[in-house]
């Protein structure tokens, strides 16, 4: 996503604009911004598929919170839907994913 500009008679406004635009865009681009936290996600010793809800194939995800140690890793390809992790221990964890 990138700022639009709106266009004004105003040069210090355009000149603001374009300032701010240069800063911002690289930040609202990086896909980890517009991700999507999931909450108290229980894992299976094993694998469990999750719904991520993005409504699209996501780039990447990561642990934010986990109550217990656990091997965690991804084992089918992004889909559109689901998000697919195996875990070697019966966890409930926070995933960010993006």
């Amino acid at each position: 996503m990138a700022l639009p500009i709106v266009h004004d008679p105003n040069q210090n406004l355009n000149l603001i604009q374009q300032k701010w635009k240069a800063k911002l865009d690289p930040i609202f681009s990086n896909p980890n911004v517009s991700g999507k936290l999931l909450t108290n996600v229980n894992l299976n010793n094993g694998s469990t598929q999750i719904p991520h809800g993005l409504g699209g194939v996501p780039k990447g995800w990561r642990i934010e919170d986990i109550t217990g140690p656990a091997t965690i890793y991804r084992s089918a390809p992004f889909d559109n839907q689901n998000l697919t992790l195996t875990s070697s221990a019966a966890v409930t964890v926070n995933i960010w994913v993006y």
